[in-house]
């Protein structure tokens, strides 16, 4: 009887035991701090100023050529160049970033998105997007005539006849969208010819050679629905256009809780893959999700489809895509 008696209880003491780790279990699912909004924008400029280059010139050279890192020439006339309503003289410096990949304009929130003549924004696909400020002594430089870019077009899949120059207007969220540069030089400020495109901009700050995706089919709105805690502040929705390597859109707009795209821009039946990325811990928390488009489609991002990698992965899972 003492024999049964300790069996029972050991066997209540299991039952109890494995009562309570169920019960656990069910009460603490896994959570998830979402980030600041200051985080999310911390990481952002943490990407641009990876790839910043630094420059500096003697106006007595006149003239100046500098190489970037991805062979890009940029031609500066010291002539050119004023500091509150002077011409400028002795050592200036430039700073320089030059964005070629979808990857990188992603991590920097440098969307190739395109402002119509009906205010609505498109898709561009571009050639290669520049930042150029002059400083001294950390004063602002102003340009009153052109500088030269000379850009290899093999880094973004050859030449293409159809491109113009346009410029970035960042809003007061610091959020940039492209339009086309007034005023431009030439054949709407860049020209194509053995193999390197021409581009001559006007002002410092942020250019592009672009043109706008074009795609006959019908077009439509579409919805992202981000995991809980996510929203515009400490989150960002984009789109990467299969078989498009320089262009990325971005869902610029949140509405209802959801990221919109509410101007009708997106092909219904473009094969393309949606990007829902945020900050954790200094890192990258991403996920991209094959879709095909279609009329009024909402599209769902679950945070169990997430993952957390560094900027070196999350660039090599985007400039990955088809």
């Amino acid at each position: 009887m003492k024999t049964l008696k300790n069996i029972f209880g050991l066997l209540l003491t299991s039952a109890l035991t494995l009562s309570s780790c169920s019960t656990s279990d069910d009460a603490d699912p896994m959570i998830f701090d979402t980030p600041t909004a200051e985080e999310f924008s911390d990481l952002r400029e943490q990407a641009l100023d990876a790839l910043r280059q630094d420059f500096q010139f003697d106006t007595n050279d006149g003239s100046t050529t500098f190489t970037s890192a991805n062979g890009v020439d940029i031609t500066i006339n010291a002539a050119c160049l004023s500091l509150n309503g002077n011409a400028v003289t002795g050592t200036v410096d430039i700073e320089y970033v030059e964005l070629f990949d979808k990857a990188n304009m992603l991590a920097t929130n440098k969307p190739t998105m395109g402002v119509l003549p009906s205010g609505d924004k498109a898709m561009l696909i571009s050639g290669g997007e520049f930042f150029i400020e002059a400083t001294q002594a950390g004063q602002e430089i102003d340009l009153t005539c052109n500088v030269q870019l000379v850009i290899p077009t093999a880094l973004t899949g050859g030449p293409d006849n159809e491109m113009t120059l346009w410029t970035g207007i960042i809003d007061e969220d610091g959020d940039l969208a492209w339009e086309e540069a007034r005023d431009a030089t030439g054949q709407g400020g860049v020209f194509a010819e053995g193999g390197e495109y021409y581009a001559f901009l006007n002002e410092f700050g942020w250019s592009n050679v672009d043109r706008f995706y074009n795609d006959p089919r019908p077009k439509t709105t579409l919805l992202v629905d981000a995991p809980d805690g996510y929203d515009y502040e400490n989150s960002a929705v984009y789109l990467s256009y299969d078989g498009e390597e320089t262009g990325l859109a971005n869902l610029d707009t949140y509405v209802s809780g959801m990221f919109s795209e509410h101007y009708g821009q997106i092909p219904v039946g473009l094969e393309c893959h949606v990007i829902f990325v945020t900050e954790e811990d200094g890192n990258w928390r991403y996920a991209i999700k094959s879709v095909t488009i279609a009329a009024n489609d909402v599209i769902t991002i679950d945070l169990n489809e997430t993952i957390v990698g560094t900027q070196a992965q999350l660039t090599t899972a985007i400039n990955g895509l088809p």
